[in-house]
């Protein structure tokens, strides 16, 4: 009963729904108020899940309506149990598993192929350039960060999040070392990039492919993906939190919100790159500073 509860209330599904809407609707009423603009009251978040709820789901006439069902339900599962393994883990309501840090990592991932799978079965040809740029952008973005994971579990020695806190409270923020603060700038941007948010949200590009990868997507189907979004949204930041910051309270909670502010930053103020750009840049440029940073782990610096 423990963990049912952990996985449906808290920290799971119902708390951080309501935490990643709220931080859905900051994220819309900063980035209103940097265009001029009023912005949503704070539960059109709640609204618009609503609504949505209660819309006719189409499901096109050549694809699979069980592939259809499913991908959302896997994408919302899956990142509800992300954030109980994360959130259980940092306020030491359990004391995890060997791995479970990557393993969050990876049910962060499940949103990102729950759509590929539905938009290669809509049969719809922008849906289909959604799905070649979200597999693309995929691919790019996985390398830089798991060699970072890989470098903190290094530093660490042990791939585990009590581990990873356990040793910061010990040795001091890893945010606090170069090999830190290179790291926790790549991250942030690989972030924004799992989040598909501007400058890498090409897979989507409104205006040109018309939502592209979610063009067919509707009703119920979409408020649970779009739910997966709000929760990933709060689960990511608390992602980066643990590897660079650990367990304290108010230090997390600052650094929790520096994140965020960055994310709209950088949303705000980023035209959308092409997806050859963002692979070059990932492969190149972010795959590079993820090695130095791991060399400086390795060298203590």
């Amino acid at each position: 009963m423990k963990l049912l509860f952990y996985y449906l209330i808290f920290p799971g599904f119902v708390f951080s729904s309501f935490i990643g809407l709220i931080i859905s609707w900051l994220d819309r009423k900063i980035s209103a108020r940097i265009q001029w603009r009023e912005g949503p009251p704070w539960f059109q978040g709640f609204a618009d899940i609503g609504k949505l709820l209660y819309k006719e789901v189409i499901i096109p006439k050549e694809a699979s309506s069980l592939g259809f069902v499913l991908g959302p339900l896997f994408a919302l599962a899956s990142v509800c149990l992300g954030v109980t393994i994360l959130l259980t883990g940092y306020f030491k309501l359990s004391e995890g598993f060997i791995g479970d840090i990557i393993v969050v990592w990876y049910l962060f991932t499940i949103p990102s192929i729950a759509i590929i799978y539905i938009g290669s079965l809509s049969g719809n040809p922008l849906s289909s350039v959604g799905v070649s740029r979200e597999i693309k952008l995929l691919l790019s973005y996985e390398l830089p960060m798991v060699i970072l994971i890989v470098m903190i579990t290094s530093k660490v020695r042990g791939f585990s999040i009590k581990s990873i806190m356990d040793w910061q409270i010990i040795n001091g923020p890893n945010l606090f070392n170069w090999y830190g603060i290179i790291g926790f700038i790549v991250s942030v941007i690989c972030i924004q990039a799992k989040l598909g948010r501007v400058p890498f949200d090409l897979p989507e590009a409104e205006t040109e492919l018309g939502s592209g990868i979610l063009l067919e997507l509707s009703g119920s189907l979409l408020a649970l993906y779009e739910l997966s979004k709000a929760i990933m949204l709060f689960g990511l930041p608390m992602f980066l939190v643990i590897l660079f910051w650990g367990r304290g309270i108010l230090g997390g909670i600052l650094l929790y919100l520096l994140i965020v502010f960055l994310l709209i930053l950088i949303k705000n103020t980023n035209p959308r790159l092409r997806i050859d750009q963002v692979m070059r840049y990932f492969w190149g440029w972010l795959t590079g500073a993820s090695i130095l940073a791991g060399i400086l782990a390795y060298l203590g610096v």
